[in-house]
């Protein structure tokens, strides 16, 4: 259940020096100036959005600014309403949407986005370096496991698991195949929560070090376990399973409990279960 509204909108999968992670204080930032060539913020988003990440909604934007992105524009059609969200939502940070948020006509925001999202708003983010995030990622020891999804194919479970990720407070999420994980339906699907965890496509060659606990119904019961803080937890894609290359890297089969004839979990379930069983070990 989620105190968000508009939080639940379906997912169309068809939709096209190591960062500082801590919640942002909304006393201290100051939101960046438009460049001065874009006097109003739609053209700013015109210059802005081939290179940034769509911050889709009131929560998206709440969720990347408590993790401090970056976000040199923020549209919305009701400012009115949406710092009314932020009263009752995310006090901590209202001052900052307060200074970040410029209202265009309703007609000017639906232009800027696909799908116009419940609660008005909008901003682009700029995208965390990668150098950063493979910092992150491979920085030991690790306080938390890395989530590795081994060729996932649908978009919104991929962002409903970086949401789960950064609850957990997870080192990172790593993606392989062809599945991009900042597209904008995933980052969507994450509530912007991308910022608050390291984020990367990677072979699995590059994956980062540690030992690879990785889910299948052929392994052991998880109950049986305990899982390290330097875990490497691997899932399968939602129709195949786990590849045989990242199989060959992994160095324990972990299955989750499952009544016999249930054939499977949700991809971001079974991610739940799993963080779960590590965060209560």
């Amino acid at each position: 259940m989620t105190d968000d509204p508009g939080d639940l909108d379906p997912v169309d999968p068809r939709d096209p020096e190591p960062r500082d992670l801590d919640p942002v204080d909304p006393r201290d930032p100051e939101p960046r100036d438009l460049d001065p060539r874009d006097p109003d913020p739609v053209s700013a988003w015109h210059r802005l959005a081939g290179t940034s990440v769509l911050l889709d909604g009131f929560h998206a934007l709440k969720h990347a600014v408590r993790f401090r992105a970056e976000i040199p524009v923020a549209v919305t059609a009701d400012r009115q309403a949406a710092l009314a969200l932020a009263d009752d939502l995310a006090p901590d940070v209202r001052d900052t949407l307060d200074a970040l948020l410029t209202e265009v006509p309703r007609a000017a925001y639906e232009a800027l986005v696909a799908r116009p999202h419940p609660t008005a708003v909008a901003a682009l983010a700029v995208r965390p370096e990668r150098a950063a995030n493979l910092r992150a990622l491979a920085r030991t020891p690790r306080a938390a496991p890395v989530v590795v999804l081994d060729q996932p194919r649908n978009l919104g479970n991929a962002g409903a698991v970086i949401r789960l990720a950064a609850g957990f407070g997870a080192t990172g999420v790593v993606t392989t195949g062809t599945l991009d994980p900042w597209h904008p339906t995933v980052v969507r699907a994450g509530a912007g929560l991308h910022f608050a965890t390291a984020v990367e496509r990677l072979t699995v060659e590059e994956m980062p070090a540690g030992p690879v606990f990785a889910l299948d119904p052929e392994g052991e019961d998880i109950r049986s376990l305990k899982l390290p803080d330097d875990a490497v937890l691997a899932f399968g894609s939602e129709r195949s399973g786990l590849s045989g290359e990242l199989r060959a890297r992994t160095d324990h089969l972990v299955s989750l409990p499952m009544r016999p004839q249930v054939s499977s979990y949700n991809l971001a379930t079974s991610v739940a279960m799993t963080l779960f069983h590590w965060s209560a070990s």
